[in-house]
């Protein structure tokens, strides 16, 4: 996975928000909630993100995937070893977790969005 290139999916997508939080993490956010999450500098090595509950078991199962500390209860991946997705599969697993928090969104904020208001 090329980290350069899921920043940039991740910023791009409706409604996403990007801000640095807890000091250094580069924090994605769709309506106010987080969908993804990396270091904020050129070095950064690994990302986070919300994935389905069907999803986090056989992505933590592989190399270089482990369950993210802090949030691993409501199901997020950490990716310490970039090798182990492709850069398809993370273009599809975050747009998946941008939608996966769009979706837990109130429909009239889903809207804005949808609309290009928020």
């Amino acid at each position: 996975m090329n980290l350069a290139k899921a920043k940039k999916l991740c910023a791009g997508l409706p409604g996403a928000t990007q801000d640095v939080k807890w000091g250094s993490s580069l924090v994605f956010s769709v309506g106010g909630r987080m969908f993804a999450a990396t270091d904020d500098d050129a070095k950064a090595k690994r990302i986070t993100f919300k994935v389905d509950d069907d999803a986090f078991l056989a992505l933590t199962d592989r190399p270089g995937i482990v369950p993210a500390p802090y949030l691993a209860r409501a199901k997020w991946v950490q990716i310490d070893d970039l090798k182990a997705v492709s850069d398809e599969e993370a273009d599809v697993l975050l747009r998946r977790a941008h939608e996966i928090i769009f979706g837990k969104l109130t429909k009239k904020l889903q809207k804005e969005i949808s609309e290009g208001g928020a």
